[in-house]
């Protein structure tokens, strides 16, 4: 097993240049860059997007002094030239992205262009709501969907399986986001009732301060029910089904007739004999299953819901060409991401020794 983590994690670091080099350079060809933003903002433009929206008319391309950057007019060139050299871009783009890696590979992310704080301790600040989306929403996932299958399983076949089978294809299909915006709608004051918060982790500081312990938790439940159930809703769909058809597969082999046959109650063969086959891919899953809601799910459902996670904060970056925080969170979410494959891998033979990843040709 040894000799297998071993070549995984070698392969992580091959992987993980080969997903900074794609999404540096092609950074390199979109329009806007730090520059830009800095110079919009000074223009009262807000951003540099504006000048290509529409949302700055009034720019004047033929007046401008740096051809470079289109909104530079009236701005001395020592100017610009010293916003390059304090953004690092009087470099060539290959030396640029040498130093980063360089720095990367010793976790040093620098600091964030405009908010002056650094990309590490500003991902710490964000991590908190992005953890209580994902974490809750993989365990409710597993606690509905596990038992639902089951049963879906045992009554294959069944009106109660058929009924549970077409809600779960209807909430597959559903996007998250608009969920989302029908719970909001439905229940936070939209058009109908105002049962939960419409935006928010908690309640605003001077009533969360004069809450009891009790009362935070609380507060902090109601505040997360309708983003966790949003960002729930596809994973319990496809978690379910899955749990479904590994138990289908198991039922039907020759150990379980064995066991009837021998007069085992059926509870007995189902929980003693069948579970722990029928949930191995099931619970090693859980490690992706959770970093897939943790990233995939985050960005949509923090913007509707107001909550300031990682995946808006990735959001605001990219939009601001924040470029120490786009690529520092890219780099950090690619080694997670990688690092839990591996884990998951692990699982399997945790859960199940007689699988043997060395014994596999490669």
């Amino acid at each position: 097993m040894g000799a297998y983590i071993a070549r995984r994690l070698a392969l992580i670091i091959p992987t993980l240049l080969g997903v900074m080099v794609i999404n540096f350079f092609l950074v390199q060809f979109v329009p806007g860059g730090p520059i830009e933003q800095v110079i919009a903002q000074m223009e009262g433009q807000g951003n540099v997007f504006g000048a290509f929206d529409g949302g700055a008319a009034d720019v004047n391309v033929g007046a401008v002094e740096n051809e470079r950057y289109q909104g530079a007019r009236g701005l001395p060139p020592e100017f610009i030239a010293q916003l390059e050299r304090e953004f690092g871009f009087d470099k060539p783009p290959l030396e640029r992205f040498l130093h980063m890696m360089w720095n990367y590979m010793r976790f040093d992310f620098g600091e964030s262009y405009f908010r002056s704080i650094s990309v590490v301790d500003l991902v710490i600040e964000k991590l908190p709501v992005s953890i209580t989306l994902g974490l809750w929403s993989t365990l409710i996932a597993y606690a509905v969907s596990i038992p639902l299958g089951i049963r879906k399983a045992v009554r294959d076949g069944s009106r109660f399986d058929t009924f549970t089978s077409g809600i779960i294809i209807v909430a597959y299909a559903i996007p998250g986001f608009l969920f989302a915006i029908l719970l909001l709608v439905l229940f936070a004051g939209g058009s109908y009732w105002q049962i939960f918060p419409a935006r928010g982790l908690t309640s605003p500081q001077e009533v969360w301060d004069q809450l009891s312990p009790i009362g935070k938790v609380l507060d902090y439940l109601w505040h997360i029910t309708l983003p966790v159930i949003a960002s729930t809703i596809s994973a319990f769909a496809t978690l379910t089904l899955l749990t479904k058809n590994s138990f289908l597969d198991e039922i039907r082999k020759q150990y379980v007739m064995t066991a009837r046959a021998k007069g085992l109650a059926e509870k007995k063969v189902l929980y003693g004999h069948v579970f722990r086959n029928a949930m191995l891919i099931v619970i090693a899953g859980f490690p992706a299953v959770f970093v897939g809601v943790f990233f995939g799910g985050s960005l949509i459902i923090e913007t509707i819901f107001s909550l300031d996670g990682l995946g808006r904060l990735a959001f605001e970056a990219t939009v601001a060409r924040d470029y120490p925080v786009m690529f520092g969170t890219l780099f950090v979410f690619g080694l997670i991401g990688l690092v839990v494959g591996l884990i998951s891998d692990l699982m399997y033979v945790w859960i199940d020794p007689r699988i043997d990843f060395e014994s596999r040709e490669t």
